[in-house]
């Protein structure tokens, strides 16, 4: 989240800025203050997707266009399973006695 972090930052100094100006009532300073948060708000998307997934796309479109072919994995063959035995005939049971 570094470059979140860093937008966010920079749209902090950005309001810091905004208050002093309007507080100093520094008219010159106004449209910088401006800049800098709308700067900030533009670029946070921006940090949110470079912070994610982002870098982890651009590496598969370098690696699509790099034209190297690259050596697909084998599928791991599954062993056969165990045979079960089958269980062990009993002895005849008795008859079933009748309740009273």
């Amino acid at each position: 989240m570094r470059y979140t972090k860093a937008a966010l930052l920079v749209f902090g100094l950005g309001l810091v800025l905004g208050f002093v100006v309007v507080v100093g009532e520094f008219s010159h300073l106004e449209r910088v203050a401006s800049i800098v948060m709308a700067a900030a708000l533009a670029l946070l998307p921006a940090a949110l997707f470079a912070d994610g997934h982002g870098m982890a796309l651009f590496g598969w479109i370098a690696a699509r266009l790099s034209g190297k072919k690259r050596a697909k994995p084998r599928a791991k063959s599954r062993p056969a399973a165990p045979r079960r035995e089958p269980p062990a005939r009993t002895a005849a049971r008795a008859p079933r006695r009748k309740r009273s």
